[in-house]
């Protein structure tokens, strides 16, 4: 039974082939990012998603997400990025960088793209996100505290404009260490998209060991 189990769950892990980036070409697979922009940790590689909650691709993309986030290496930092493209996805932005000040973005974020995509919940201004996040078990007065707070409306400026200077115009993206653009657009697939994401990765590693 337990040998049955483990089969299961093997065969039900998703599994990524190893590119390498010598077989990917720029503008093909992925695009360059001009200029490259800053990372967060110049010590780790950076791996940022670019998303929206209300996007039917990025909640397909969550299940080979998720399996990647699970297994990468400990070198890798890896920052879920709200894109802001209008009034809409800024407030749902808004929601997440709540959840993040308050320590349970990952915690709710499951449950963000169920309620806005499945249940076509608005989850789009403050009184409305109150009893979605008491429900979480957050206290409504530090939620509101959070959502009105300096940290949360300098996340919000940051993000807005974000996602042009990286040149991502759709969602899921993902840039690696502020150099590489990878869109399903050019990865064709899911799974494609995170193995030219590892595969830049390990050029990456690579690189900074000359």
């Amino acid at each position: 039974m337990l040998a049955t189990m483990a089969l299961l769950s093997l065969l039900l892990t998703p599994t990524f082939s190893a590119l390498k980036a010598a077989e990917l070409v720029a503008g093909t697979d992925y695009d360059l990012v001009k200029p490259a922009q800053p990372t967060q940790d110049p010590q780790k590689i950076e791996v940022q998603e670019f998303f929206w909650y209300g996007c039917p691709h990025c909640l397909e993309f969550e299940p080979d997400l998720n399996a990647w986030i699970k297994t990468k290496p400990d070198s890798v930092n890896f920052i879920r990025q709200p894109a802001v493209f209008n009034e809409q996805w800024a407030e749902h932005a808004k929601a997440y960088f709540t959840a993040e000040a308050l320590g349970v973005a990952d915690k709710m974020n499951a449950d963000f793209f169920d309620a806005i995509q499945h249940q076509k919940q608005k989850l789009s201004t403050e009184e409305e996100l109150a009893p979605f996040f008491v429900a979480h078990g957050v206290n409504e007065a530090a939620f509101h505290q959070a959502y009105k707070s300096f940290a949360v409306d300098s996340k919000m400026r940051l993000a807005n404009g974000l996602a042009a200077k990286y040149g991502v115009t759709g969602t899921p993206s993902l840039v690696v260490n502020g150099k590489y653009l990878v869109s399903p657009g050019k990865a064709k697939s899911f799974e494609r998209m995170i193995e030219i994401t590892n595969a830049l990765i390990k050029k990456e590693q690579a690189d900074a060991k000359k």
